[in-house]
């Protein structure tokens, strides 16, 4: 199994069991959108940070910063009902057209 298949299965079980006092995951899901946003916008800025910083070092920061917006996307993903495999799909169906293109039919 992917580790990303396996975030995901983590986190939909803390979601069924729902028990908030028991993980950080169960916590963040049971506040919702309002909780998890916030983590979200906050990770990523800390992964641009991490980007700007010189040499190797930044390379690796950069990297685990990068799997903390991916968590957190993840748990919001969850909340919203969105699995993993719907994402892959929509990046997918981008393949089939222009960047250009695809920004253009969101419009």
């Amino acid at each position: 199994m992917r580790p990303l298949d396996q975030l995901e299965e983590t986190i939909r079980q803390r979601q069924l069991a729902g028990e908030a006092d028991k993980s950080y995951t169960a916590k963040l899901l049971a506040g919702g959108v309002a909780k998890i946003g916030p983590k979200v916008t906050e990770e990523a800025a800390e992964v641009v940070e991490a980007a700007a910083e010189p040499d190797e070092a930044g390379r690796e920061h950069t990297i685990r910063e990068a799997a903390d917006v991916v968590y957190h996307l993840m748990v919001l993903m969850a909340v919203r009902g969105v699995k993993l495999d719907e994402v892959e799909a929509e990046l997918a169906r981008r393949f089939r057209m222009s960047g250009l293109e695809e920004k253009a039919s969101r419009e």
